[in-house]
């Protein structure tokens, strides 16, 4: 199995992908989540955590920690609820990833990433490094089959009664391919 995760692993790390910071790296609690996915997903779903901005990979991953702890002891989730998050350093961190469901959008989780911002950002946008990263994710996911080349993106205030992604991030989106 471990062999399988590896190559798994360095398939979807390949070139043309955004450095993922694998959690590991930074530092994640083990996973209780037993529900997985089945790729390729239709949905691209942006958030942000409405926590602080980070901009170094040690800022970023202890935000990262904080937010699996308060999804697992507060939430009472099996793990973080996102599948990805993007931290103001330019990098992706793995959040429940590719195969494992996530508890980011009611109604959409099965079938969608959930892709957060690490950050507030209802009155200022993220840095050009976290949004390059974002949609270098999205376009990896298209090429390596994770995500469908039809995929629908969309921001989480769409799917549920909320204002996440936040304002700023949301009019910054919905200038993104394929926003619906």
């Amino acid at each position: 199995m471990k062999v399988a995760f590896v190559v798994f692993t360095l398939f979807l790390c390949s070139e043309g992908c955004p450095r993922i910071i694998s959690r590991s790296e930074w530092g994640g609690q083990r996973s209780k989540c037993t529900s997985y996915l089945k790729p390729p997903m239709t949905y691209a779903v942006i958030h942000h955590t409405e926590g602080n901005r980070c901009f170094s990979t040690s800022t970023c991953s202890a935000q990262m920690r904080n937010v699996q702890s308060y999804h697992m002891k507060n939430r009472k989730w099996c793990d973080i609820g996102y599948s990805f998050l993007v931290g103001e350093d330019g990098n992706v961190y793995e959040g429940r990833g590719w195969k494992t469901l996530g508890a980011h959008t009611l109604n959409y989780n099965s079938v969608g990433y959930g892709i957060c911002f690490l950050g507030n950002f209802t009155g200022v946008a993220p840095g050009t490094k976290a949004l390059n990263a974002a949609q270098q994710l999205i376009k990896c996911a298209v090429s390596k089959g994770m995500l469908k080349s039809n995929y629908i993106l969309k921001g989480h205030r769409q799917l549920g009664s909320t204002k996440c992604p936040g304002n700023t991030l949301y009019n910054i989106i919905k200038k993104w391919p394929h926003w619906q």
